[in-house]
C-alpha cells in the first residue's frame, strides 16, 4: 500500500472538483466519502444531490477562515492531500475497511491524532476500487497548525502495519535514503516533451556519471557544465563552493525560466558535502597519469582492487565506503566498455545507485583503491582486451553479490534488492564479455593426455566442486587457460586453489567460467624464476648484509625449486 503525500495546496474547492469529477479519462466512478473527522455534519455531495462541493469546501475551510480573520498573516498552504493506493494484486477492500485505513493514516500523519477533538477537519473520498484520496485542511479547531514534520515517514510506517493487519502485499520499510520520486507534473511533462525520463532521474544519471571524472568539487562542477547541464552554484564571500543545483536544458517553467534541482533533493548522497567527502578522500598520487597511459594496467588494477572487498566488510564504515566506490567503478566501466556491453552495464549502474547509500556513515578513505581505479578507467584512451574486460566484469558480479549480502545482514531491504537487480545485469554483461574468449579458447584445447592431468588437478584443488567444473560446458576452455598458464611457469593446481579461494563456488551458476576469468587475471604474467630470484636475493644479502653469515663464513644456501617434471612425479 502506497500513501503519497502531495505538496501543500491552497484551493480546497478545486481539489474537491477533481475528486468528485469524472477524472481525466472517465476513470472516477461513484465518488463518495468513506470517512471523515468526528464533527463532519455535511451531507456527501456524492450521495446527496442537494449538497454542493462549494458548501463542503466552506465547511472544511472554516477553521482556516477563522484563523485568517484573527491573525495578520493568512494561511495559504492549508490543503493536505494524500492518495492511498492498494497493490494491483491486493483483495477488494470495502468502504468500511478503507475508512479504517484513512483514520489510521491521518492519525499517523498528525492531521488528526487519536482522541484529539480539536484536530484538523478531513475527509476520505473513494472513487475507484483500489484507492482513496484523503483531503484535510491543516488548521485545527483551536486555530493552531498541526505538527506535520516527517509525516511522510510516519505514514509509511503506518502503511506497513496496515499491510500486515489486512493481509495485503507487504512493501519494504523506508529508511530515508531513497531518491525523490518524480511528481505527476514532472512525469506528464516528460511524456509531453518526448523525454524517456523525468528531469530528476535524467539529472541523477548524469551527476553519477560525472563523479568518477573529478578529484575535487570544482572539477565536478566543471565537468557538469561541459556535459551540457545547466549548473547554478552558491559560493561564500571567500569564493568557496557552498552548494549547487542543476537543470535539464529545455526544462523551464511557465515564465520560460530554467528549473533547477538541488543535488540533495535529487538523491540524498548527491549533496555537495557528501560528494566532496567522496572526491577529496583519496590520497594524492605522485604520478596520477602513469597507469592511465597503459589502459590494460588500469583495468587489471581495478580487478585487483575488488579482491579486497570481502575482507573489508567487518567494519561497517569501511564496508559502506567500498560499496559506494563500487557503484562509481560500475559506472566508469559502463562508460568505457564496448558498445555491446554498455546497455547492461549502464542498467547495472542505475540499479546499484540505490545500494550505494544507507544510514551507515562511510569512511571514504578506506575505498581509495576502488575509487582510484574508477578514475583511471574513465581517463584511459582505449578499452581493454577481451579477457581483461571479462575478468573485471566477473569481479564486479562477485563484488555486487558481496555488497548485497552485507546489506541483507544489516536488514537494508531496499539496498539488498537493488544489489540483486544490479547482479542480474552484471551477469548478463559478464556472459557477453566472456563469449569471444570462450570461443577462442575452446577452439584450441590441450591434448587429451594433458586434459586428463588437468582434470586431476581440478579434483585435487577443489574437490567439493570438481564434478560441477568438469561437467560445465566451459571446462574445455578452462583446460586451455590452465595449459597456457602452465606454459608460463604456473602450477595449475595452485592457480585453481587460489582462484577458488577468491570466490566461493557454491552459488556460481557456471563455476568453470568463474575460474577462467580469475585464472586468466592471476596467471597473465610468467611465473617468477625461483632460481633467479634466489640468486638475486643471495647477491643482495651479500652486498647489503655481509654480517649475516653461517658458521663457516658463507651465506645460507637457498634450495632450488623443483622442476616441472619432478612436480609431476611427486603427484
Amino acid at each position: 500500500m502506497i500513501a503519497a503525500i502531495k505538496p501543500a495546496g491552497s484551493n480546497t474547492r478545486g481539489l474537491l472538483a477533481y475528486l468528485y469529477g469524472p477524472g481525466k479519462h472517465d476513470e472516477h466512478l461513484d465518488p463518495h466519502i468513506v470517512a471523515g473527522f468526528a464533527m463532519l455534519g455535511m451531507p456527501d455531495p456524492g450521495r446527496d444531490e442537494n449538497s454542493t462541493l462549494t458548501d463542503l469546501a466552506r465547511y472544511l475551510d472554516e477553521p482556516v477562515r477563522l484563523r485568517n480573520g484573527e491573525f495578520g498573516k493568512p494561511v495559504t498552504d492549508h490543503v493536505w492531500h494524500c492518495p492511498v493506493r492498494a497493490a494491483p494484486e491486493d483483495r477488494y477492500l470495502s468502504d468500511a475497511e478503507w475508512g479504517e485505513i484513512a483514520q489510521r493514516i491521518v492519525e499517523a500523519a498528525g492531521v488528526a491524532p487519536a482522541g484529539d477533538d480539536l484536530a484538523c477537519r478531513w475527509i476520505a473520498v473513494r472513487h475507484a476500487d483500489d484507492h482513496i484520496h484523503i483531503l484535510a485542511t491543516t488548521v485545527r479547531e483551536d486555530g493552531r497548525r498541526p505538527k506535520l514534520h516527517d509525516s511522510g515517514f510516519r505514514v509509511g510506517d503506518a502503511c506497513r502495519e496496515i499491510e500486515k493487519d489486512y493481509g495485503l502485499r507487504r512493501l519494504k520499510k523506508g529508511d530515508r535514503t531513497g531518491a525523490r520520486r518524480p511528481t505527476q507534473a514532472e512525469m506528464h511533462k516528460a511524456e509531453r516533451l518526448g523525454w524517456e525520463q523525468p528531469s530528476p532521474a535524467w539529472l541523477q544519471d548524469r551527476i553519477r556519471a560525472a563523479i568518477p571524472h573529478a578529484t575535487n568539487a570544482e572539477e565536478f562542477i566543471a565537468y557538469l557544465e561541459v556535459s551540457g547541464i545547466e549548473v547554478q552554484v552558491r559560493r561564500g564571500p571567500s569564493g568557496d563552493l557552498l552548494g549547487y543545483a542543476v537543470g535539464r536544458p529545455g526544462d523551464v517553467n511557465e515564465a520560460g525560466e530554467q528549473i533547477y534541482h538541488p543535488g540533495s533533493k535529487i538523491a540524498p548522497d548527491l549533496s555537495l558535502p557528501k560528494i566532496k567527502a567522496r572526491l577529496e578522500s583519496s590520497r594524492p598520487e605522485e604520478h596520477p597519469t602513469a597507469r592511465r597511459n597503459h589502459p590494460s594496467t588500469a583495468w587489471h588494477q581495478a580487478t585487483d582492487a575488488l579482491d579486497s572487498l570481502h575482507t573489508d566488510l567487518a567494519d561497517d564504515t569501511h564496508a559502506q565506503a567500498h560499496i559506494t566506490a563500487l557503484g562509481e567503478l560500475i559506472e566508469a566501466t559502463a562508460q568505457k566498455a564496448p558498445a555491446h556491453l554498455r546497455a547492461e552495464l549502464q542498467a547495472a549502474s542505475e540499479a546499484f545507485a540505490r545500494a550505494q547509500r544507507s544510514q551507515v556513515r562511510a569512511e571514504d578513505r578506506a575505498a581509495h583503491a576502488v575509487r582510484s581505479a574508477a578514475r583511471d578507467i574513465v581517463h584511459t584512451a582505449t578499452g581493454p582486451d577481451g579477457s581483461t574486460l571479462a575478468a573485471l566484469v566477473a569481479a564486479l558480479v562477485w563484488a555486487a553479490v558481496v555488497a548485497g549480502r552485507w546489506h541483507e545482514a544489516k536488514n537494508h531491504a531496499h539496498q539488498a534488492d537493488a544489489a540483486r537487480q544490479a547482479v542480474q545485469h552484471l551477469q548478463t554483461a559478464a556472459d557477453l564479455a566472456l563469449a569471444p574468449t570462450l570461443s577462442e579458447l575452446t577452439a584450441r584445447p590441450p591434448r587429451d593426455q594433458a586434459r586428463r592431468v588437468l582434470a586431476s588437478d581440478a579434483r585435487a584443488a577443489v574437490p567439493d566442486h570438481a564434478e560441477r567444473i568438469l561437467t560445465d560446458p566451459a571446462w574445455p576452455a578452462l583446460a586451455t587457460v590452465l595449459a597456457n598458464a602452465e606454459a608460463r611457469g604456473h602450477q595449475p593446481h595452485q592457480l585453481l586453489k587460489e582462484a577458488a579461494a577468491q570466490r566461493e563456488l557454491t552459488t556460481a551458476r557456471q563455476p568453470a567460467r568463474v575460474l577462467i576469468t580469475r585464472i586468466q587475471h592471476a596467471g597473465r604474467n610468467p611465473a617468477p624464476n625461483r632460481r633467479a630470484e634466489a640468486a638475486r636475493l643471495q647477491s643482495t644479502m651479500a652486498v647489503s648484509i655481509p654480517t649475516q653469515q653461517t658458521g663457516n663464513g658463507r651465506l645460507p644456501s637457498v634450495p632450488p625449486s623443483p622442476t616441472k617434471q619432478q612436480h609431476r612425479q611427486r603427484r
